[in-house]
């Protein structure tokens, strides 16, 4: 009796060391896995927050870096430039009021020149006609004094209206050319409000441009319209 009860102390001791069924297994599991399982919806989405992290990057590098652009690009939207050009050699040639300013000029020109050549000539003559005085002693001394200042003085005169005519052909062609400019400009703007080219270029054979397409040359359609618009406002 008192065995059996001796031995009791030690049944307990032995069923305290049994464990509940399916703990052992569950315990072996945990002790299998890590404490972060990498499954491949977290390989996943590391993957997009590093995709996440590098494109906030570059969009912040983008708007650090980015260059301010001409406000004439700014303006277009994206639309290309228009340019074309104008050719001034055939505009010289066709245009009818460079025509007639230009006779009007070389008018005046010849007038001045045959002037100027008239005055040259009376003044040689008389040179002449004073040497071969003074060479054959046909005047007296004091009578050659006379008419040499004379001559001198009218030598003087001539010079002097040779640079006085000189700078009025030179201001004039200024100001001929200042009208063709200011006419053309302005034909041009009214021109331009219906078609708004971005640039209307001056071409010339002899200019800074040395190569030009054909498609872009509108001299045909400028001269048609510049002459005709001409005309009318002379009659």
């Amino acid at each position: 009796m008192q065995e059996e009860i001796v031995n009791k102390p030690e049944e307990i001791q032995e069923n305290s060391t049994i464990e509940k069924p399916g703990t052992t297994e569950i315990s072996q599991q945990a002790a299998k896995h890590p404490f972060f399982v990498f499954t491949i919806n977290t390989v996943l989405g590391l993957l997009l927050m590093v995709g996440l992290v590098i494109l906030y990057v570059i969009v912040l590098t983008k708007k650090e870096s980015q260059v301010q652009l001409p406000a004439a690009l700014q303006n277009s939207k994206g639309k290309a430039l228009s340019v074309v050009y104008l050719n001034l050699d055939s505009l010289n040639l066709k245009y009818e009021l460079i025509r007639n300013l230009r006779k009007d000029l070389e008018s005046t020109v010849n007038r001045l020149q045959s002037e100027l050549k008239k005055d040259e000539e009376s003044l040689q003559k008389d040179g002449a006609d004073f040497q071969q005085k003074v060479q054959a002693n046909a005047i007296s001394e004091d009578k050659a004094k006379q008419i040499y200042e004379i001559l001198m003085k009218r030598q003087q005169a001539l010079l002097e209206k040779k640079d006085r005519y000189t700078q009025m052909m030179t201001q004039q062609q200024i100001a001929m050319n200042q009208k063709l400019t200011d006419t053309l400009t302005c034909f041009l703007k009214r021109f331009n409000r219906s078609y708004r080219f971005d640039y209307i270029m001056g071409y010339k054979s002899e200019g800074e441009i040395l190569v030009a397409n054909d498609t872009l040359d509108i001299t045909r359609t400028i001269l048609d319209a510049i002459n005709k618009e001409y005309l009318e406002r002379k009659k």
